[in-house]
Order: structure tokens, then C-alpha cells, then sequence
């Protein structure tokens, strides 16, 4: 039985690159170099057919410790919550005022990025608190 070395999270998006380039904001993360022989990834583009062009971008973690994150272009829309999503850990180890003012700071670093509030969620005794974003497409992710 093999396995697993490397994790990548894929999100079907419109815009691929807008989408890439918000999440390297948010994490840190970077595009990786074209391919070998090419300038740039929008030289490299221009070498496929008119349909691919666009279709896809990626980001990777400068430390290599994170998942590489993989954004391909999709005809529908969003239409309904993500059954998988990101928690953006800005606030680990921290509790009460202490963590929900890292979150907030970190929520307003976020939505001046393009993303989106869409409620906190507040501690209750059990889980602490999060706030519920949503990213430059409107998928949801949590700020924990």
C-alpha cells in the first residue's frame, strides 16, 4: 500500500488567476515559476489554444509545509455552501478578547483584500470564535 506525499486543493472558479492571487495574499503563498522555456505563465498561455487559455492558475507555499492550491476555470456558477472549505488559522492558541481581536484585525487585512464577512460566530464555551468569510468568488472559509 503506497502513501500519500503531497495534498493539493483544487477550487472550480471563473476567474482563475484573480482567485489564485487572493489566496497567495491571504496565506503568503506564491505562484510557482512558469514552465522550463517560458518567460512568464501569461507567455505560456499564450502558447495554448484560445478555450485553455485562462483556465487554470496555482499557488504554493514559499516553505513548501501547505497543500499547493489549484484553481481551474468551471462554466456554472456557485449555487450552494461548500461542502469542503479553508480555515485560515490566524487566531490559533488564542482565546476570548485576546482571539476575537486577532480575528477582527485579520478580517479587515481580508476584506480590504476583496473578501467578504459574513458573520461570527461567537464562543459558546465549547468552540471559540470564528468569523465566516467568503472569498473573491463567494466561497466560504473560516478565520479560526
Amino acid at each position: 500500500m503506497g502513501s500519500v506525499k503531497q495534498v493539493q486543493v483544487t477550487f472550480d472558479c471563473a476567474e482563475p488567476e484573480r482567485v489564485a492571487r487572493f489566496w497567495c495574499e491571504v496565506l503568503g503563498y506564491v505562484v510557482p515559476p512558469p514552465p522550463e522555456g517560458f518567460a512568464s505563465w501569461a507567455e505560456f498561455d499564450l502558447g495554448l489554444p484560445p478555450e485553455r487559455r485562462g483556465a487554470a492558475y496555482a499557488c504554493v507555499d514559499p516553505t513548501g509545509a501547505g497543500p499547493r492550491l489549484f484553481f481551474q476555470r468551471v462554466p456554472e456558477g456557485k449555487v450552494v455552501k461548500n461542502r469542503v472549505h479553508l480555515d485560515v488559522r490566524a487566531g490559533a492558541g488564542l482565546v476570548g478578547a485576546e482571539r476575537l481581536a486577532t480575528l477582527e484585525a485579520e478580517c479587515a487585512r481580508l476584506v480590504a483584500l476583496g473578501a467578504v464577512r459574513v458573520r461570527l460566530l461567537a464562543a459558546d464555551g465549547v468552540d471559540e470564535s470564528c468569523i465566516v468569510m467568503q472569498d473573491v468568488e463567494g466561497n466560504e472559509f473560516c478565520l479560526d
